[in-house]
């Protein structure tokens, strides 16, 4: 049953989904989504670990947010949701796409509370500064205009070519939850990912068992690019997950999912 409850962390209140017993499993969202993006893992998950899905700050129902929202600061975010549920042992955190930039912060700042990381779809290096000029711009567009065009285009990129037509349940709830999301929250988020540090130096520190999961279709964080990620982790699997893009746990969750069972298996 889904068990959705308000949660004061960080002088924060986080809309979340909390089910299940067992080993914690914290789901991180990307950009610009909230914790629905993982609603294909809840049941299946939730029957062997504790499954915590918040909408990050200034994501789905939370208060918008104005400025910059740096990936340490959703990582903060984050810790502070576990001190407020009372999750004091190690857990294993599932980042994707920007999920995975705040993964790689909560590494950095509170390994201790990590027994494993789940990567999917993302990336370790940080922006070229194009890149990080295009998201500036984007956040000023988005400001003045919305996000209704950006997420149009936005929409073609996340789904493999096939699940476009496929799935469009999926494409139509996604392009909801993209195009009202808070204007505001949407250029933070732009703007701290332009800021976004380079892990890919340090890979090699990350001393965790790692799971690595990409879309063969994604076009976003190509599935070489995390082959590369991989191969760096001294503890890492790689997954490659066929007929599915940049939100491979959505568009194949039958793959995703016993791979991720069988990973959190590994951890006990």
């Amino acid at each position: 049953m889904t068990c959705l409850r308000q949660v004061s962390a960080n002088g924060h209140e986080f809309n979340c989904y909390d089910s299940g017993e067992g080993p914690t499993l914290l789901f991180v969202h990307g950009f610009p989504l909230d914790h629905t993006q993982w609603s294909a893992q809840f049941d299946e998950l939730s029957r062997v670990a504790r499954v915590i899905a918040p909408d990050l700050r200034g994501f789905g129902v939370n208060a918008a947010v104005e400025g910059t929202l740096q990936m340490s600061d959703f990582a903060d975010d984050l810790a502070a949701l576990l001190d407020a549920l009372d999750i004091s042992t190690p857990i294993t955190l599932c980042g994707l796409s920007m999920g995975g930039y705040i993964a790689w912060q909560f590494w950095d700042r509170y390994r201790e509370r990590l027994n494993g990381l789940i990567l999917c779809d993302t990336r370790a290096k940080n922006d070229t500064e194009a890149v990080a000029r295009g998201r500036l711009q984007l956040a000023e567009r988005v400001i003045r205009d919305g996000f209704q065009t950006a997420g149009e285009d936005m929409l073609k990129k996340l789904l493999a070519p096939e699940n476009q037509t496929e799935l469009p349940h999926v494409a139509a709830q996604l392009l909801t939850v993209m195009t009202t999301t808070h204007r505001t929250t949407i250029a933070a988020a732009l703007r701290g990912m332009a800021e976004r540090p380079d892990m890919t130096e340090r890979l090699g520190e990350i001393d965790l068992p790692v799971l690595v999961i990409c879309g063969s279709e994604d076009v976003i964080t190509p599935a070489e690019e995390m082959r590369q990620v991989a191969a760096a982790l001294p503890r890492a699997t790689y997954l490659e997950v066929p007929h599915a893009g940049h939100l491979s746990p959505l568009e194949n969750p039958g793959i995703v999912n016993g791979e991720i069972r069988a990973f959190l298996g590994s951890l006990s």
